[in-house]
């Protein structure tokens, strides 16, 4: 009966599940291609209701985060250094995407008329594609309404709500105790809903991976597997060297960090979102011992402002384009690239397809590039996503744990200990099952 159950007891993890799931949605894609393909709803509604809780639970958790640490000359601190960090990942990012350009060279022979090119299948992308100015992407983040910030789901906008009512909060001590327990009491009951709905990871990834086999199949990569190939090595690299070696300057393994949210980067590998996992990264960052003031300042900033992923993705598909185009670039044009996308980087969401959106950003205010060779990449654009996703949560992973020990608000005996041990069996199940242990 004792081994029956501990045989059984591996089936229970999530993440378990959402590999077996993925495994045999592969294989319903595959097997039945038609079928597989109609089943991306099951993937849109998981993440659909997870989306609809990700702005309440951002909101909670940064005023909280707020309170806690009541300065405000300690809050502005912290963000500020979270955003130098974050440019500074981003430029690495960049340069890294080019340098996989420069050296694999994966568009070069194709000889392409850019005007034989169907454009029409970037309206999609194009009517998503808004105006990145400084000016008008601050602007953006201002809501219309108070509740405006949480119709469209947007987390800047959330962000700022959550900073202005924190500090009303700390400057009203009385009142702003009674409401801090009342959003504590509410922040409770939102990850008892998440954890519910996280149940659901295994269908949406079922869902998302029949729809990927079967819509598009691992033949559609075709000629153009070089470039898969070649942002695959640049992320690689990305995350190893880069990310690995200021993990070790800061004393923690970035491989443990990697094991230890081994479910989290499951769900936005079969999702290819990196919104799913939010809310579970807060709650496990905080209990790596970061400072919750921290983790809700931090992450969620870092979902608008680091999409490392995404920019290496930027210059390298830039690149690909021109070199399939047969379009040289000077050293001015390409550092005038590389200046764009620093701030078109920051407009994509965490959301299958953004990086499309935001190379077609790029390229519509760059008339040196072709915006009709963006169709070259869209047949393939899926099989990148997942590399953009993963690339961009574990950047913004380590740097909550990076900001945190810069402020001095980083628990590293909890840090080193969890993740040498890794996950307890009962986090793996349900990572919100004493929302109020992990958030105390």
């Amino acid at each position: 009966m004792n081994a029956g159950g501990k045989g059984a007891r591996p089936f229970r993890l999530l993440y378990v599940q959402v590999l077996l799931a993925m495994g045999l949605g592969m294989a319903v894609g595959h097997v039945w291609p038609h079928a597989g393909a109609s089943l991306k709803p099951l993937s849109d509604a998981f993440i659909g209701l997870v989306r609809m809780m990700i702005a309440p639970i951002v909101f909670c958790t940064i005023v909280t985060g707020i309170t806690s640490l009541a300065s405000g000359a300690r809050i502005g601190r912290t963000i500020l250094k979270a955003l130098l960090l974050f440019y500074a990942l981003t430029g690495v990012a960049l340069v890294l995407g080019l340098a996989a350009a420069f050296a694999l060279h994966p568009g070069t022979g194709l000889h392409i008329d850019p005007r034989h090119l169907d454009a029409t299948i970037l309206r999609q992308y194009s009517t998503h594609t808004e105006t990145h100015g400084l000016v008008d992407f601050a602007l953006h983040v201002i809501p219309e309404t108070l509740v405006g910030a949480f119709e469209k789901g947007e987390v800047l906008p959330v962000l700022l709500l959550a900073l202005l009512f924190g500090f009303a909060l700390n400057a009203n001590a009385s009142a702003g105790r009674r409401v801090q327990e009342l959003i504590d009491a509410v922040a409770h009951v939102l990850f008892r809903i998440l954890a519910m709905i996280m149940r659901l990871a295994p269908l949406g990834a079922f869902g998302a991976m029949a729809f990927t086999v079967g819509r598009f199949g691992i033949r559609s990569i075709g000629s153009l597997g070089l470039l898969v190939v070649s942002f695959y090595l640049a992320c690689l690299l990305f995350v190893t060297c880069v990310l690995g070696s200021l993990a070790r300057l800061h004393g923690f393994s970035l491989w443990r960090l990697l094991r230890y949210l081994r479910e989290e980067l499951l769900i936005v590998l079969a999702t290819s979102s990196t919104e799913p996992v939010l809310p579970r990264l807060i709650v496990k960052l905080e209990t790596l011992g970061c400072d919750k003031g921290i983790v809700g300042l931090v992450l969620p900033a870092g979902y608008s402002f680091n999409l490392d992923g995404t920019a290496i993705y930027l210059t390298l598909a830039a690149m690909f384009i021109a070199q399939a185009c047969d379009v040289p670039l000077s050293g001015t044009q390409i550092a005038t690239m590389l200046a764009i996308m620093l701030i078109t980087s920051k407009g994509a969401a965490g959301v299958s397809g953004s990086g499309l959106v935001a190379l077609v950003a790029t390229l519509a205010v760059m008339p040196d590039l072709p915006l009709a060779g963006v169709a070259l990449l869209v047949g393939i654009d899926r099989f990148m996503s997942e590399a953009r996703a993963l690339t961009s949560v574990v950047s913004n992973a380590c740097a909550v744990i990076f900001v945190s020990m810069w402020e001095r608000s980083c628990d590293r005996a909890r840090l080193l200990d969890a993740l040498r041990l890794g996950p307890s069996a009962r986090e793996q199940g349900d990572p919100f099952d004493q929302p109020a242990d992990l958030r105390s």
